[in-house]
């Protein structure tokens, strides 16, 4: 009796110590790789989501590789790279000397080079490795190279997905579900700061700001767009296919808050103030988790058309310009 007394003890305590072991281990890290290292995001985002004290959605995500990257015709990167890959490099975030190193050492992949013409090239560089990929502003350099992004993807099953950060305050989403004080969405009203870069598309640079706010608020529909030019600002009109107005208004002269006025069926209101970078963070690490974007591609695309178009109205004079006209023209483009 003595004996299976004894055998009993040990299986319990076996099972128990096995227990403990389980619930001991630590949760599996996904490991992130950055691509571009010339834009503060990269050390905002690194601050955020390598914070030991992370709980939640944020836990169990962590930056641990880099690549330097750089556009050496472009001073808001040329300028920056070395400074900004030090500093990380000081953080204990491993430097790579290519993109395909770094694909080897990580779970996940967030392309940051501020300019956004060599994001093509860089998503068909890690698009084989099937892992998921957050492409920051502006998704890409030309409306030509976001759809081509968008065709690669889909061809290849990549969960990818671009956004400003901000989409996600609070005030904007609530706006979004018709839940904030307008009620449901009958026009908006958006702003940003609106500064040129001669690479890019005028809105692509920092308009997208405002416009991202503007179709997180409305959503996707928008038929037409009519660009006006006042001195220091650009107004943008679009008209969505219920008959719905949304207008966006870009400030060049200065800086300037991001934000929007709602005119809805209970009240006219404003969407709320921006909340920064961490809710942004935050959605990157459930789509990494996930796999799931946040953030519909076909959104997306449409708000890069309607900056394309904003510049098409501008050639043309100021004539309302069509999404689909631009997306037709990009499609047979040569990138």
């Amino acid at each position: 009796m003595r004996i299976v007394h004894a055998l009993l003890a040990a299986v319990v305590s076996g099972l128990v110590s096995g227990c403990l072991v389980l619930a001991g281990e630590p949760e599996k890290v996904i490991r992130v790789g950055m691509i571009g290292l010339d834009t503060s995001h990269v050390i905002a985002f690194t601050a955020i989501l390598n914070d030991p004290k992370n709980e939640g959605d944020l836990a169990g995500v962590r930056v641990v590789a880099g690549f330097p990257g750089g556009s050496p015709d472009l001073p808001a990167s040329r300028d920056r790279v070395e400074k900004y890959t030090e500093e990380l490099r000081k953080k204990g975030i491993e430097i790579c000397q290519s993109i395909d190193e770094l694909l080897a050492k990580v779970d996940a992949i967030m392309i940051e080079s501020v300019d956004g013409r060599p994001h093509l090239e860089q998503f068909r560089a890690v698009m084989k490795a099937g892992k998921p990929v957050f492409i920051d502003k502006p998704f890409a350099g030309s409306l030509a190279d976001c759809l081509e992004i968008a065709r690669l993807a889909q061809q290849h099953n990549v969960p990818v997905f671009s956004s400003s950060s901000t989409r996600f305050s609070a005030g904007v989403q609530a706006a979004r579900r018709g839940e904030s004080p307008a009620g449901q969405v009958r026009g908006c009203h958006a702003w940003s700061p609106c500064s040129l870069e001669p690479h890019h598309p005028d809105l692509f640079w920092y308009g997208v700001h405002g416009v991202e706010i503007l179709f997180t608020i409305m959503g996707k529909g928008c038929r037409t767009v009519t660009r006006v030019n006042t001195p220091g600002t650009d107004v943008v009109v679009g008209v969505w296919d219920d008959g719905r107005v949304g207008v966006f208004r870009g400030i060049r002269d200065g800086r300037a808050e991001m934000g929007a006025m709602v005119f809805g069926a209970k009240a006219i209101a404003p969407a709320g103030p921006y909340e920064g970078y961490r809710p942004l963070v935050t959605e990157i690490a459930k789509f990494f988790k996930t796999s799931k974007p946040p953030v519909e591609m076909e959104e997306t695309l449409e708000i890069f058309a309607f900056m394309e178009a904003a510049d098409e109205s501008k050639r043309q004079g100021g004539i309302p310009v069509s999404i689909e006209s631009v997306i037709k023209q990009a499609r047979n483009s040569d990138r």
